[in-house]
């Protein structure tokens, strides 16, 4: 039988052995240090002897030099690995050690101090960190920390901080894997001693202190911030204003919500100096009509991004400060194209402040139960409004709000709806009433109401003839 004639089944099998025998051959040379490919190479004469390593394929075996890699190809890989895998690759030839150590490598950098005992997330090694400060401490530009909320995760964000007072950063962030222990520690019992009270505050106003002071040396010694992220931290007045004063030409982004020691004052000074600011995030308590019209000054950049949380700052608050319609006004005259994104965590009773005007709100999210009432002030008084979210709001439908919002919110190209109540029929007319510019819609099935003019069954397509795509309302698994 001619080599031609052989069944497809032999060839194949000859192919995957050779294949088996080039991988055999592959590990055998990993657990051997290069023994075998070494032998291999010096009874082939035609063949040069390699460096570092070998590619097998199919039907050839080529050998390369790994060192041979240029800088930027080897960078560019180190790049892609997490810090513990590069740490390790540079120390297999002095080349990749030297590349290890390119100031591009540690422009961005995540510390994360979470805890052992508190935390599941894996932790930036205590040695490792100082070894970064002490070599590299200058090239950070990018820098963030992720924390949990154990006092110790707080101390370790403080001493670093405080240690990098040659760095040029430009982005800070603090990302909280659970709520940061900067201003809350373990509660403890009510037998406690006086004493033990005592030296949990003074441990407390300590940490805080300790955190304002590690954060003014970064303000002080950056000179070139331009965001900022340190929401749930003690920061406060002064220490804005040593941000303001190093960092006014060049901060554009600054969310500092749940910061209770910056008042609207210390904001308002933020405002008016860094005119070059493009995105706030912030609480209502810091809201106020000068802060909106320092935003809209002539000398002040358009605001891209003005994010809102509300939220009760004392137990029981039911008042809430009001906002001018002229100082909105004022600020959408200005930036006509921002987008204010409001979060609510309030209780029903609170609401009584928000939507008796024109608010130029365009993403609103409830994450508590919001009255009928509420959702048709909104119907009226928001027309700017993209994306709504309401997390609950009890037995009584919605039929009538949701018809308002479709009528005359005419920007509205995403809602989602959980724990609420809408009859079909109505749900069939909103989504009539919109139309395809409804891109996002998120409806728990629950949320549906069977009514005399549609069931279950039928709204999936109805929805889906008016979006102009399949649609099936959301299902809570069952596990």
């Amino acid at each position: 039988m001619d080599v031609g004639e052989y069944p497809m089944a032999a060839v194949t099998s000859f192919r995957s052995f050779r294949m088996n025998c080039n991988l055999e051959a592959f590990f055998r040379m990993k657990r051997n240090n290069l023994s075998v490919v070494n032998k291999f190479v010096q009874s082939s004469p035609t063949v040069k002897q390699p460096k570092l390593g070998f590619y097998s394929s199919l039907n050839q075996t080529v050998l390369f030099d790994w060192r041979s890699l240029p800088h930027h190809v080897v960078l560019r890989i180190f790049q892609y690995l997490p810090l513990i895998d590069r740490a390790r690759a540079s120390s297999v030839c002095r080349r990749w050690n030297e590349v290890f150590h390119i100031p591009d490598l540690w422009r961005k950098f995540e510390f994360e101090l979470n805890q052992p005992a508190t935390s599941y997330f894996k932790s930036t090694h205590p040695d490792l960190i100082q070894q970064i400060i002490k070599r590299h401490a200058a090239h950070l530009q990018y820098v963030s920390f992720k924390v949990d909320s154990s006092t110790e995760s707080a101390e370790a964000a403080c001493d670093i901080l405080s240690q990098l007072v040659n760095c040029s950063i430009q982005t800070l962030g603090l990302i909280s894997t659970a709520k940061p222990s900067f201003m809350h520690v373990s509660k403890k019992s009510l037998a406690e001693t006086v004493h033990s009270w005592y030296k949990v505050v003074w441990n407390l106003v300590f940490l805080q202190s300790h955190f304002v002071s590690a954060l003014t040396v970064v303000f002080v010694n950056s000179k070139s911030l331009s965001s900022i992220k340190i929401e749930d931290t003690p920061v406060d007045d002064p220490s804005l204003k040593i941000l303001v004063a190093n960092n006014s030409d060049t901060l554009k982004l600054l969310k500092m919500s749940s910061c209770p020691h910056v008042s609207s004052d210390g904001i308002l000074c933020v405002a008016d100096h860094c005119q070059g600011l493009r995105e706030l995030a912030l609480n209502y308590y810091m809201l106020s009509d000068e802060l909106l019209l320092a935003l809209s000054s002539e000398t002040h950049v358009n605001l891209e991004h003005l994010r809102i949380d509300v939220v009760s700052e004392n137990p029981g608050q039911i008042e809430f400060h009001s906002i001018k319609k002229q100082s909105w006004d004022a600020l959408i005259k200005h930036s006509p194209g921002v987008d204010v994104v409001m979060y609510f965590f309030l209780y029903e009773e609170e609401f009584e402040t928000f939507f008796k005007e024109d608010t130029p709100v365009t993403h609103l999210y409830f994450g508590r139960s919001v009255s009928k009432a509420i959702l048709g002030r909104i119907g009226l008084n928001c027309p700017r409004l993209i994306e709504l979210v309401v997390c609950a709001n009890g037995l009584q439908t919605l039929d009538d709000e949701l018809i308002c919002i479709a009528k005359h919110c005419k920007n509205l190209t995403a809602l989602g709806l959980s724990e609420c109540e809408v009859s079909c029929s109505a749900f069939i007319e909103f989504v009539r009433l919109c139309g395809r510019r409804l891109t996002q819609l998120s409806i728990m099935e629950e949320v549906l109401i069977p009514d005399d003019d549609c069931s279950l069954d039928e709204i999936h397509t109805e929805v889906s003839k008016y979006l102009g795509r399949i649609w099936f309302p959301d299902v809570m698994p069952i596990w």
